[in-house]
């Protein structure tokens, strides 16, 4: 949601672009994707320059060329022909640099915007360790390369409250705070923006999207993967720092925020700003950590390792429109469905009148399954309902996947001759209904916003450190000795503590028999 008012995106201003950790697996697989796929769209600037840096060199530049080029057949979403690669690659190279030394990368960012009269402001993707993040910005600040510059950096944010703090004083001893993008690419995804335009561009929704009329918010975000060797990552942040206290509270802000008196970048931070004041400190007692058997087998993972590879909470919001209403997050390693999924869950009528197909209701009125592992109960023994014509309360229903849907769960009635219900949907598919609009990934996006000077997408630093103090309580107690995060299998929903926490109703995940 750019705060421009054509439909069409504008072409950025010619620019110098910065990446520290060139060699790294983001770089590969989402930053030299994302350019070259913005210059195939024609949303690169006429003329650009990318200069990798990082404490090693790759070797010459025909062989950082190469690195690239491997990449991009690995990654790219882009068919890479000879003419395409050749347009990408002659505007490529690599400088050495490191916190204590960085005037070889200031000449050559020199040379390169005195070469392509560079008119924009130079972007500068900082992808290094946080403990790293201080020094690094210090040199930029030393060498010039900071002034009139978008520093672009990545998560985490800070470890706690106080280096968080931290972290923002030394990022504006160089920097204005409207230099700063801090990147979350939860965020960048269409189907996240979406939640905001279903919500604010449709009369139907706005009305009931309150505590009169939804009874609870879940924003699941379980993985298949293991860490796959990130232990070095993991045993340092752990998932509750890694996706809770960026990704999902980011996503809660866009189900949640009050409507803005604009769509531009200050309207949208100012009423996150505000949700996130509204939002209530965590609740040890409604946190749940687990660890999934086999961690402590990882290769550097420490064999008496506590670090957390799931979570599941229960948050509240503490304000008009959302008093009373309980929002649960989860998000875990080595689970048994990779999926990204918000659902919003509407409080049932006062009085049934019909009959659920097959008898298949849920405790206290509600038509959601009683089941351990949170789905419905005894379907065979009750005529047979599979999980997709399982009965659950109204709920609307948004896939944030790349192939993104939205739907409204409903209750209709089975063909026959009884008037027995069973669930139904009403569906959005995106990619379907645009055919043939192509839409950017995540990463590209943001990067096409940070080129154009507009932070919609990002977080600035009063958020990052507001969410902090939230998730404080939770992660203290995460840390007092003796406390150890509940085992759980590979392959499995995560601790039986977790599946129980958002009773009667239960987690719509899993939605499928597969």
């Amino acid at each position: 949601m750019p705060d421009s008012s054509s439909a069409s995106p504008q072409r950025p201003e010619n620019r110098v672009l910065v990446l520290f950790g060139a060699t790294g697996d983001l770089a590969k697989r989402k930053l030299y994707p994302g350019f070259f796929h913005l210059m195939l769209a024609g949303l690169m600037p006429e003329d650009f320059r990318i200069i990798g840096s990082g404490r090693h060199s790759p070797g010459s530049d025909d062989e950082f060329r190469e690195k690239i080029h491997s990449a991009l057949e690995e990654f790219g979403r882009k068919e890479l022909t000879d003419e395409r690669w050749e347009e990408f690659s002659q505007r490529l190279s690599f400088v050495v640099s490191s916190a204590d030394d960085g005037e070889d990368l200031a000449k050559a960012v020199q040379e390169a915007e005195e070469e392509i009269d560079a008119q924009g402001e130079r972007l500068v993707y900082l992808s290094v360790p946080p403990s790293a993040m201080g020094d690094m910005v210090g040199m930029l600040g030393k060498t010039g390369i900071a002034k009139d510059a978008a520093l672009v950096i990545e998560k985490p944010f800070g470890h706690d409250v106080q280096s968080a703090k931290d972290l923002n004083a030394a990022l504006h001893e160089t920097l204005d705070e409207d230099q700063i993008y801090r990147i979350d690419h939860f965020l960048g995804k269409e189907a996240a923006q979406n939640i905001l335009a279903f919500r604010f561009a449709n009369g139907l929704f706005e009305p009931i999207w309150n505590r009169d009329r939804i009874a609870y918010v879940q924003i699941d975000v379980p993985e298949k993967l293991t860490i796959e060797g990130r232990a070095s990552f993991y045993e340092g942040t752990g998932a509750f720092r890694d996706m809770i206290v960026t990704h999902l509270l980011q996503l809660l802000g866009f189900v949640a925020l009050e409507p803005p008196v604009a769509l531009t970048a200050d309207a949208l931070h100012a009423e996150r700003t505000k949700l996130f004041q509204a939002l209530r400190p965590l609740d040890p007692a409604k946190v749940v950590l687990g660890q999934y058997e086999g961690y402590r087998d990882e290769e550097d993972v420490a064999d008496d390792s506590d670090v957390e590879t799931f979570v599941a909470l229960e948050a509240h919001v503490d304000n008009w429109r959302w008093q009373g209403v309980p929002f649960y997050l989860r998000t875990g390693k080595a689970l048994a469905e990779g999926r990204r999924t918000v659902t919003v869950g509407f409080r049932e009528p006062p009085m049934r009148m019909f009959p659920l197909y097959g008898g298949a209701g849920g405790e206290d009125g509600f038509p959601g399954g009683d089941a351990a592992d949170g789905t419905a109960t005894d379907d065979g023994a009750r005529g047979g309902v599979d999980r997709q014509h399982r009965a659950r309360p109204n709920e609307v229903v948004f896939e944030l996947s790349e192939e993104p849907t939205v739907s409204i769960e409903l209750l209709a009635k089975v063909p026959g001759p009884t008037m027995e219900l069973a669930g139904a949907a009403l569906r959005l598919d995106i990619d379907q209904d645009f055919y043939g609009q192509h839409g950017l990934e995540a990463y590209e996006r943001l990067l096409h916003d940070v080129m154009k000077g507009d932070h919609t997408l990002f977080t600035k630093a009063e958020e990052i450190e507001r969410l902090w103090e939230v998730c404080a309580p939770a992660l203290d107690a995460a840390g007092e000795e003796g406390r150890t995060p509940l085992p759980y299998a590979q392959g499995s929903w995560g601790p039986d503590e977790a599946i129980e926490l958002p009773r009667p109703r239960g987690w719509r995940l899993p939605d499928t028999d597969a």
